[in-house]
């Protein structure tokens, strides 16, 4: 099982409650519409909160601001994701996608990759 990771930046003019408002009530569904063509396992979308506590862990570590929020899309394994997203179907669905991202995902300050999970 590998999984899509998306960390998201929301554009500048939007607020991080209305970037995941967005996220959540619009993008979500859209993108659960097409899992089938895509042959997504599982999609999770992790908010960030607006807590002091995030605060006080970044400030310790030195690190950059947080990203809004991070998505996670599971597939049974590369081959099968690279031959979902090949397909006419998987390309028409992925600029759909695309698409919807714009309205609220910054792309330029937002990053995604692919990974396998360990759980200990």
């Amino acid at each position: 099982m590998i999984k899509f990771v998306m960390c998201c930046c929301r554009h500048p003019e939007m607020t991080r409650q209305q970037f995941q408002d967005y996220w959540l009530n619009n993008h979500a569904p859209l993108f659960q519409k097409f899992a089938d063509t895509y042959r997504a396992k599982r999609y999770v979308q992790c908010h960030t909160l607006d807590t002091p506590l995030n605060d006080g862990i970044r400030e310790s570590r030195g690190m950059a601001e947080p990203y809004d929020g991070v998505a996670e899309v599971w597939f049974e394994s590369e081959e099968e994701l690279i031959e979902a997203m090949s397909s006419p179907e998987g390309q028409k669905v992925s600029a759909i996608l695309l698409e919807d991202e714009g309205k609220f995902i910054d792309h330029s300050k937002s990053t995604a990759f692919i990974a396998v999970e360990h759980e200990l």
